[in-house]
């Protein structure tokens, strides 16, 4: 069972498109091997997932190895953009936490996620403010090695 689906309430779409081909729900049974080549992610950071509850309802197979659905790489690919965020482990786990408590949640997932956009458009101004320094640098040092090829050629 997925993180989604233990709350049997009304869930939202936890990411973007699917990556790759996918089986049809219902015959969406994925090995970890599978999973590592869906996400770039490794077998050890899956496991630590699953330790951490991150994601702590990896269905099993009748030998007990891990089985994915289509659900859980969604759920996958959200943690990976909540990563790309810089959003810390253990946001993440009460974000996961979170959903998995149901819909009574909602405001402290809005919460939670409404702080981490904050941090992430702080990141992007700086970084935009970065990138002008660059720019400027490269345009500097394009215009001052014309200039020296001009007049060692000259």
């Amino acid at each position: 069972m997925t993180v989604m689906e233990t709350t049997g309430t009304r869930t939202d779409s936890c990411a973007g498109p699917p990556q790759g081909e996918r089986r049809p729900d219902g015959e969406d049974s994925y090995t970890i091997s599978e999973v590592v080549a869906f996400t770039g992610l490794t077998a050890h950071t899956l496991r630590w997932y699953e330790r951490i509850g991150l994601m702590p309802h990896i269905d099993r197979s009748h030998t007990g190895q891990r089985r994915y659905s289509n659900r859980d790489l969604d759920w996958l690919d959200l943690v990976g953009k909540l990563r790309l965020t810089g959003m810390p482990v253990a946001d993440m786990v009460r974000y996961a936490e979170l959903v998995r408590e149901g819909d009574h949640t909602y405001a402290e997932r809005f919460d939670l996620l409404e702080a981490t956009r904050r941090d992430v458009l702080a990141r992007i101004a700086e970084l935009h403010d970065t990138l002008g320094v660059l720019d400027r640098k490269i345009a500097f040092y394009g215009d001052a090695g014309h200039a020296y090829e001009k007049e060692k050629a000259g």
